[in-house]
């Protein structure tokens, strides 16, 4: 499934995409299934199933009236207020060599604050004194089930499902500070979406397709089979430190095709489009303004 949260009539909706155009309003059709998408994903693997069934029922009976055409909404970011945003750096080998940088020996990890979460075709606003700023696309985990030292064997078990964000980044103030917390921390630089695919969709997520654009100029183009550590012994290494909880999301870094290190550095400007798309997963949309 590709589960998306929206807005329709001034409310807010969860559903599933169909056909990659529609959507099936989820919260509307059956009193069994959770109000709110974050209580579906702490539900994790076993609502699946349920789900499907109960989508499959809805289909055959052409349920039009919880049906809405993508046009018709507001795309939301799938999970609005996460318990932690971790996210990984140098985790790509293309990555680490256009960064001339080491390939580190265990995952090098930052947080970003929740305010960073904006949404699908929402704006990612530039503050005027950044000068630098830059793009990250990246594979997202959204963890359905609390785990604390998890076997990277079980891993995936903790694994609801997967997304996309756009690891936003200040690189002057990144660069400046030398370290990533404040470069990366600014209101709306975690643009995630369009939807959650579910993990039992998602095919191998050790190796997806993973790109970039910038105003249809592909930047970034690379496989999440070119990952230093794979998601599941990120799972594995995150949760022998802290305690996984559901809807916390791990973005698992960034391949090569930054703007940082193009030749000359090639930085974001008011009114550029980034689109990024992951296989499997769909395409998330969102352009910059300046403020």
């Amino acid at each position: 499934m590709k589960l998306v949260r929206f807005i329709y009539n001034e409310k807010e909706n969860y559903g599933v995409l169909i056909e990659n155009k529609r959507i099936l309003s989820l919260s509307a059709l059956s009193s069994s299934i959770p109000k709110k998408l974050e209580k579906l994903i702490s539900q994790n693997h076993q609502v699946i199933k349920e789900v499907e069934k109960i989508i499959r029922e809805a289909r055959k009976k052409h349920s039009e009236s919880v049906i809405y055409n993508l046009d018709e909404v507001t795309l939301l970011a799938p999970i609005a207020f996460p318990p932690k945003i971790i996210c990984l750096g140098l985790n790509y080998y293309d990555h680490a060599a256009e960064a001339r940088a080491e390939i580190p020996s265990e995952p090098v990890i930052f947080m970003k604050p929740h305010t960073t979460i904006t949404g699908p075709n929402q704006p990612i606003v530039k503050p005027s004194f950044v000068k630098q700023l830059d793009y990250e696309a990246e594979l997202v985990i959204v963890i359905g089930k609390k785990g604390k030292n998890i076997p990277v064997e079980r891993a995936g078990e903790y694994i609801f499902g997967y997304t996309i964000m756009n690891d936003v980044s200040a690189r002057d103030v990144q660069f400046k500070d030398k370290q990533w917390t404040r470069g990366k921390s600014f209101d709306t630089f975690a643009p995630i979406g369009p939807c959650i695919t579910t993990a039992n969709q998602i095919g191998n997520p050790n190796d997806l397709r993973i790109q970039a654009w910038v105003n249809g100029e592909l930047r970034q183009n690379s496989s999440t089979k070119n990952m230093v550590f794979n998601v599941y012994q990120i799972v594995h290494h995150l949760s022998r430190v802290m305690t996984l909880e559901p809807c916390d999301i791990i973005a698992t870094g960034t391949p090569a095709g930054v703007g940082a290190f193009m030749k000359p550095p090639k930085f974001l400007q008011d009114g550029d489009k980034i689109e990024i798309k992951i296989e499997n997963i769909g395409t998330l949309q969102n352009e910059v303004i300046e403020k």
